[in-house]
């Protein structure tokens, strides 16, 4: 499984909304000049992000966008999810077991899985609070970092 760019970038974009929690709208230009990423294309991911009603905007001239949740209650899972759709390795297990003649009896759909499983558990296990926490414990106090 590869993540696409969507996917990491939203990670990257909502882990900077985190860094920055609790201090009001952040700018998407200074979003993008942090993490790296294009603002144009940020704009595409935050209404994506917006609609799943994980960020909200302001806008005006101290507008921006911020978390609707704490850090904390927001996984690396929830925003893949949001952004890439569902965690599986293959097609099959995108759907129920009547879509595919072989799901009875296939050999290798139970090992797809439990990396399906695998992949998921150590997703949500992992909140933004948690990146934010990685962050400060390497002492990098500027906010400048990216995930990439």
């Amino acid at each position: 499984m590869k993540l696409s760019t969507k996917g990491r970038y939203g990670v990257a974009a909502m882990y900077d909304l985190a860094l920055h929690y609790g201090q009001g709208p952040i700018s998407l230009k200074n979003v993008a000049k942090r993490q790296g990423i294009s603002e144009h294309y940020l704009e595409q991911l935050m209404g994506i992000l917006r609609k799943a009603g994980y960020v909200k905007s302001v806008r005006g001239s101290q507008g921006g966008y911020t978390l609707t949740k704490d850090p904390a209650e927001i996984t690396v899972g929830d925003i893949i999810r949001i952004m890439e759709g569902p965690i599986a390795p293959v097609d099959c297990l995108l759907t129920d077991n009547n879509s595919c003649k072989r799901a009875d009896i296939c050999v290798t759909r139970g090992v797809w899985a439990k990396v399906r499983d695998s992949i998921s558990q150590v997703l949500d296990s992992i909140s933004l609070a948690d990146l934010c926490r990685e962050e400060k414990d390497k002492g990098d106090d500027n906010n400048e970092t990216n995930l990439f």
